[in-house]
């Protein structure tokens, strides 16, 4: 039995700014390196990751150091963890969210940011990172960075259902079970 340690980020600039990011080269705060550095002592008490999967955004790849030092594993980057684009809200806050046309929050992953990508075209996106990786590691645990809507996403990928209102926090952690790349079983861990 393999297993796959989802980890997202640590609190980025654009998290503590509450503003969607515009571009992938937005670093971590000090408290979301505070974060990383907690979370890399939670993985080795209780898992044994031969190698680190990142999104190729800053903020991933900087958490992905951090856990990478305190581990003594390798990291790869995996292009497809990258996060969602949301288009035409990119450098915007959260908040502006609320005032888009279409927009229930009670069916997020049905709506689409203008210029943005849907939940469903990230989980086609990511859900075949996540297949490749566990498929490359049929019995070992691997360490995979990313985001907030790709952990969403990769939920709905190995469960098959959507966590409303769910989003794990920074350095929130999902835990995914797998035998040979048949998923087994999620859990969250430390989410929002």
């Amino acid at each position: 039995m393999g297993r796959l340690v989802l980890i997202r980020h640590g609190e980025s600039e654009g998290n503590r700014d509450r503003v969607f990011t515009s571009t992938p080269d937005v670093s971590l705060t000090d408290a979301g390196r505070v974060q990383v550095r907690a979370r890399a002592d939670w993985v080795a008490e209780r898992f044994a990751p031969h190698h680190i999967v990142s999104s190729p955004y800053a903020r991933a790849r900087e958490t992905s150091a951090i856990l990478a030092a305190r581990l003594d594993v390798p990291v790869m980057v995996e292009e497809d963890l990258r996060e969602r684009s949301y288009g035409d809200l990119a450098g915007r806050p959260y908040a502006t969210i609320r005032d888009c046309e279409g927009y229930d929050p009670e069916a997020y992953w049905l709506w689409c940011p203008p210029g943005g990508e849907t939940f469903p075209e990230v989980v086609v996106r990511t859900g075949a990172a996540l297949d490749r990786i566990a498929t490359a590691a049929p019995a070992d645990d691997v360490v995979v960075v990313s985001h907030g809507a790709v952990m969403m996403a990769l939920w709905k990928h190995v469960t098959g259902t959507w966590r409303a209102g769910k989003v794990a926090r920074n350095a929130g952690v999902v835990v995914v079970e797998h035998d040979a790349g048949r998923w087994v079983g999620a859990t969250a861990i430390d989410d929002g």
